[in-house]
């Protein structure tokens, strides 16, 4: 790892309904020196977000040639996208029967989205996986598994964001699906509460994306995360891929974006 691999989730930055409110926020991000950027890719009508890049909107391939260009001459690489979904009840959804059917194609077309924009990982909380191999959780592996076949034929990977549940849980879940399509987005704010350095070491062979995320306060390098330890941590498994900036702070998001990564490079650095 290094600064090169330095992003930011764009969202952070704000909402991308359209084409302008994509290009502002690429923008803002190659005016703060990151070297990436994660987008959010789909509509979610729960929280009436609409997205510029959704898959049913972005359909045809000069549309989504386009929308990698902007990225590009900005000088700008994707990192990977975000399909972040909900049920009727839950973040992700993929536990509940009702509309799982949509979210499951929602999700398979924001992979083959990933493909053809050129970073084929998509990253998402699933819902929080159960300790018993109840029948939510046999849904939720059926889902998911299917989801990850398309990934397989695509040549995509669904990264599941860490935090809803234990590291342990999750690998248990990841070795019950056995697809080298599943793997995961790891945050290390959303871990502290089950380990963030001790949770590296156990889903280490399945980390391919990760949010540079902090909390109290949510600016990186201020907040509870033991940076120095867990990136050593990231290190020690091999892992080379993105650090990209979730940044949930209040006020003067730019500035905290940028103290994030000016942080990031002094401890990549260091």
């Amino acid at each position: 790892m290094d600064a090169s691999k330095i992003g930011v989730a764009l969202w952070s930055l704000g909402g991308s309904a359209t084409k302008e409110d994509f290009a502002s926020l690429l923008d803002a991000a190659a005016e703060l020196g990151v070297k990436g950027v994660q987008p959010w890719c789909v509509d979610v009508e729960k929280w009436k977000t609409v997205c510029f890049l959704d898959p049913d909107r972005l359909k045809t391939p000069e549309e989504r040639t386009e929308a990698r260009g902007m990225v590009e001459e900005r000088g700008l690489k994707i990192s990977g996208f975000c399909a972040q979904l909900a049920g009727p009840k839950a973040l992700g959804g993929f536990g509940e029967e009702e509309g799982l059917e949509g979210r499951i194609e929602k999700t398979k077309a924001a992979l083959t989205l990933s493909v053809e924009l050129g970073a084929p990982v998509v990253t998402t909380h699933v819902g929080a996986i159960r300790e018993e191999k109840d029948e939510v959780y046999a849904l939720m592996l059926r889902s998911l598994t299917e989801v990850a076949g398309h990934g397989e034929k695509v040549g995509a990977v669904l990264a599941i964001e860490t935090g809803q549940e234990t590291a342990e849980c999750l690998k248990r879940f990841l070795e019950d699906a056995a697809s080298p399509a599943l793997r995961v987005n790891y945050d290390p704010a959303n871990m502290l509460k089950h380990g963030t350095v001790e949770g590296v070491g156990v889903l280490a062979d399945y980390i391919v994306h990760t949010h540079a995320k902090d909390r109290d306060p949510a600016t990186v390098g201020k907040g509870k995360v033991p940076w120095k330890e867990y990136l050593a941590a990231l290190k020690e498994t091999g892992y080379d891929g993105w650090l990209a900036i979730e940044d949930e702070s209040q006020g003067d998001k730019k500035g905290s974006v940028r103290a994030g990564r000016e942080y990031l490079e002094r401890m990549l650095a260091g």
